[in-house]
C-alpha cells in the first residue's frame, strides 16, 4: 500500500497527536478522541473508530456474472446490496479471510485469487480499510452464515449492477468501488495476476 503522509511535500498538511483519550471499547468498534496541533499551530479535536480492517470480494461465475449478496444493515436501516466481505480476525492474513468470508457468507469456493487493491470507506472517522479481492473458478457449496447472520446471495450482470447503481438502488461504497474495478479489469486498463489456490 501506497501511503502519502511522509513524503516532505506533504508536511505542510500533517497533524501532530499531543493528547489521546479512549471514548468507547465495544466488541467490534473502538473509539478515540485526539488532541491535535494543526498545521497553522492551532489546536483542534478529532474523533475516530479503529477497525480491525476487512476484505471484498469480487466473485466471477464462468458466465461473467458476479457474486452479490442482499443483507440489511441496522445503522442505515434498510437491506443493501454488496459484494461479499467480512472483517479481518486478529491475526489473520487477508489472502485467508477472504477465502473464509466468500465460503461463509455464499457457499462458494474459488480455484483462483487476485489481489486487487485497497480501499479507505470513510477515512473522517475510522481507520477501516479493505482490501479487494477477485475470485474465479467458482464451485457452489453450502453456505456457513454466523450466528445472527441473515442474507440472500444473488447473482447479477455488470449492467444490472451499473443500473442499479446509477438509480440509487446500489448505494454502498466498497461494492461501488468493486464495481470500478471491475469495468477496468475488463477493459484490460487494470490488469490482474491470478494466482491458484
Amino acid at each position: 500500500m501506497t501511503t502519502h503522509n511522509t513524503t516532505p511535500n506533504n508536511h505542510h498538511l500533517l497533524e501532530h497527536t499531543l493528547a489521546h483519550v479512549e471514548l468507547f471499547k465495544g466488541n467490534f468498534l473502538h473509539a478515540f478522541r485526539d488532541t491535535v496541533r494543526l498545521p497553522d499551530g492551532s489546536n483542534a479535536t478529532r474523533e475516530f473508530v479503529v477497525h480491525p480492517g476487512a476484505v471484498m470480494i469480487v466473485a466471477m461465475r464462468d458466465d461473467g456474472r458476479l457474486v452479490v449478496e442482499r443483507q440489511y444493515r441496522h445503522p442505515v436501516q434498510q437491506v443493501m446490496l454488496e459484494f461479499p466481505a467480512g472483517k479481518l480476525d486478529a491475526g489473520e492474513a487477508s489472502w485467508a479471510c477472504a477465502q473464509r468470508e466468500l465460503l461463509e457468507e455464499t457457499g462458494y469456493r474459488a480455484a483462483e485469487w487476485a489481489y486487487a487493491g485497497v480501499l479507505h470507506p470513510v477515512i473522517s472517522y475510522s481507520t477501516e480499510f479493505i482490501d479487494i479481492w477477485f475470485a474465479r473458478g467458482l464451485t457452489e457449496g453450502a453456505c456457513q452464515l454466523d450466528d445472527g447472520e441473515f442474507l440472500d446471495v444473488l447473482d447479477a450482470s455488470v449492467n444490472e449492477l451499473l443500473a442499479w447503481a446509477r438509480d440509487g438502488q446500489l448505494t454502498d461504497a466498497k461494492t461501488l468501488t468493486g464495481l470500478l474495478w471491475v469495468q477496468n479489469h475488463l477493459s484490460g486498463a487494470w490488469p490482474l495476476t491470478w494466482q491458484r489456490v
